[in-house]
């Protein structure tokens, strides 16, 4: 089934691809805000993440219960794959380059006044700011009061903005007006503050050192020191004000275990499938969330230990650890050997029932295969307890039983089919069965079985086909009209009908792939000679007048090239042709079963029945007869009843 191959080599190539995905995993106070720092952190655009929520987040009221939101975040595979195609055919490297904007700053001027002198820093520019200027450091000088200096190396200090503090010039240090600097615990010994009060005049700044000596002088934390702050108020210091330059670390609970699913895990979801065009396909619902042998399911992260506090004056903080949850392993799933990866056992459904990963080998429809389920499509056995509605398909790698009726629908399956109620097709309906098929009834439908087709009440107006044989066993078991035809045996209780109505043909002794085959393959030997007889005699014709008038024009030249080109083409191609016609006429003529045609009743006029090659057509009605093909010609026997496959019933089910 190319449907199902597809959908098995799709499910394997999309964890090909995925198995190797980069994930990040952060917390932000909003969804929004996650998603911006998941994007910066894999390099790529918001709009090419896909995420899973592990923990939801909630403002709370007025600030109060605010829980933050926590998302898994990954490249999506579908911008993953065409980024991996671009990078083959280009040799480039990532798709998408992320583009680092540089910041614009100016440059700035800090002055510290010390007990030895002043101080002088010019930082650069950053991007396109504008650099600092010697007015802008005359300014800053004046500001703080300082009047002389060598202007000199000022403008050397502004010229070069080396970023760090050059002497530029001595003043009337008064130490009885240094700035004066106190320190304050507060918040449970969690943070630790600086109050510093302005320098009278001759006074010296409070440097960064100081700030440090004196912090240590107060057992604080050297871990916990903002050291960034302490730097910060050297260069820009703030008087009469708390500043906060020392905060504990707060305790980080470790997360609890959690299980990130590769699968859907609410059924009510749908996914509707939508073409190119915008249109939806309101029959394709993908519903069915197919997985294949040893395909990744679900993967559990284990819980994190938790990380220790500590305050601002060193007292360690205990953390609680996250909690561990079992595995939610449930049935035909199995532990990959890392532990915590949960792997599908077998093909089929993955389903999350009662809190357990399950793949159910068997998909149960409880109603009919309808708008409400849309088309099936499944890696196991399908058991449909209604109907399959006109309009729709399904399709599956093991069997499909049909409580119901099918309708003008297509059913395909590798395994076995079963329909309780019968086939009424209305000249659409296309069922295949990869083994054998059981009905009811066949109507107006095409059906096709690697095995046996066994029908109890008739088969009416089909084209049905069987690599073995076709067994009609009710009461009512007549095959009337239509096309039918298998390797070994064709049986009902009447052939045909009175009056003749529709004509119905039996054909039997070969296989009916293989016949179909050898007939499309000499349809097409005969139009590849036609073309070929066209081709030699246009090219006579252009070899003669090429000789008669000892030369052609370009335009004929080019045209007999062309024409002896493609006489070689279909040469080739009738050769491969006629190879294969002689293998399949091989194939037919060692077929020991020559089949047999058998009918327990009737068998009416005008019924055509085919043995091998063979073609004989009823003349008058005859009763209980078997027809088989002896020296060439079909013969009319005494009736032969089938063997034991006319009990047969279908693997795992009993005969109704």
């Amino acid at each position: 089934m190319l449907d199902l191959a597809y959908l098995r080599n799709a499910l394997q190539s999309r964890y090909e691809v995925d198995k190797d995905a980069k994930t990040v995993e952060v917390t932000a106070d909003t969804l929004d805000e996650a998603l911006e720092d998941a994007a910066i952190q894999l390099g790529i655009s918001i709009k090419h993440l896909d995420y899973e929520i592990i923990s939801k987040g909630s403002p709370g009221f007025l600030g109060l219960g605010m829980k933050e939101w926590t998302i898994k975040a990954y490249e999506s595979p579908e911008h993953k794959r065409k980024s991996l195609i671009k990078e083959e055919e280009t040799g480039g490297t990532s798709a998408e380059e992320m583009q680092v904007v540089q910041e614009k700053k100016d440059g700035d001027v800090f002055v510290h006044v010390s007990n030895d002198g002043v101080y002088l820093k010019v930082i650069p520019p950053v991007g396109d700011g504008n650099k600092a200027s010697y007015k802008d450091a005359v300014f800053v000088l004046k500001e703080r009061g300082i009047t002389s200096y060598d202007e000199g190396q000022v403008k050397e200090l502004v010229e070069t903005a080396g970023g760090s503090y050059e002497k530029v010039g001595d003043f009337a240090y008064n130490p009885g007006n240094d700035a004066l600097l106190s320190v304050d615990i507060t918040d449970n010994d969690m943070k630790a503050w600086i109050y510093a009060s302005p320098p009278g005049p001759g006074g010296a700044d409070i440097s960064s050192d100081m700030i440090f000596n004196m912090l240590r002088n107060y057992k604080i934390n050297e871990e916990t020191i903002d050291r960034d702050a302490v730097l910060r108020f050297h260069d820009r210091p703030v008087y009469k004000e708390n500043y906060l330059v020392a905060k504990g670390l707060e305790p980080q609970n470790g997360k609890d275990a959690y299980i990130l699913y590769n699968f859907e895990t609410d059924q009510t979801k749908i996914k509707l499938k939508e073409s190119e065009s915008g249109k939806v396909d309101f029959k394709e619902l993908n519903k069915v969330q197919n997985v294949v042998e040893g395909q990744p399911l679900a993967r559990k992260v284990p819980p994190e230990k938790g990380i220790p506090g500590k305050t601002v004056l060193g007292m360690y903080l205990e953390a609680k650890n996250g909690k561990d949850i079992g595995l939610p392993l449930g049935k035909n799933v199995k532990l990959a050997p890392d532990g915590l990866t949960i792997l599908a056992e077998t093909n089929g459904q993955v389903l999350l029932l009662n809190n357990k990963i399950n793949v159910e080998p068997v998909l149960t429809i409880p109603g009919d295969v309808s708008l409400r389920t849309g088309n099936i499509m499944f890696l196991g056995t399908v058991i449909v307890a209604g109907n399959v509605e006109d309009g729709f398909s399904v399709k599956a790698s093991g069997n499909i039983e049909v409580h119901g009726t099918v309708g003008k629908a297509e059913i395909d399956a590798e395994g076995d089919i079963i329909v309780n109620q019968g086939i009424t097709g209305r000249n659409e309906a296309k069922i295949r069965a990869g083994r054998s098929l059981w009905s009811r009834f066949i109507e107006n439908a095409t059906v096709s079985a690697g095995e046996l087709i066994i029908v109890s009440d008739g088969i009416m107006n089909s084209n049905v086909s069987s690599k073995k044989k076709i067994l009609c066993k009710g009461k009512r078991a007549a095959i009337v009209g239509g096309h039918l035809s298998a390797s070994e045996e064709i049986h009902a209780k009447t052939l045909g009908s009175a009056g003749g109505g529709s004509e119905t043909v039996l054909e039997v002794g070969f296989d009916p792939e293989k016949k179909e085959r050898l007939d499309i393959l000499q349809a097409k030997k005969a139009e590849v000679e036609k073309e070929l007889d066209e081709i030699e005699l246009n090219l006579q014709t252009l070899i003669n007048m090429k000789k008669q008038k000892k030369g052609l024009s370009e335009e004929k030249e080019e045209s007999l090239k062309k024409l002896s080109e493609r006489r070689s083409i279909i040469g080739l191609e009738l050769e491969e042709i006629t190879r294969e016609i002689g293998v399949i006429q091989e194939y037919l003529n060692t077929i020991k079963n020559r089949g047999r045609v058998s009918a327990s009743s009737k068998v009416y006029a005008g019924v055509v029945i085919v043995i091998r090659d063979t073609k004989e057509i009823v003349r008058n009605d005859c009763k209980a007869t078997t027809f088989s093909l002896e020296n060439g010609m079909v013969k009319y026997g005494k009736y032969d009843g089938p063997d034991d496959d006319m009990k047969k019933v279908p693997d795992g089910y009993t005969s109704n």
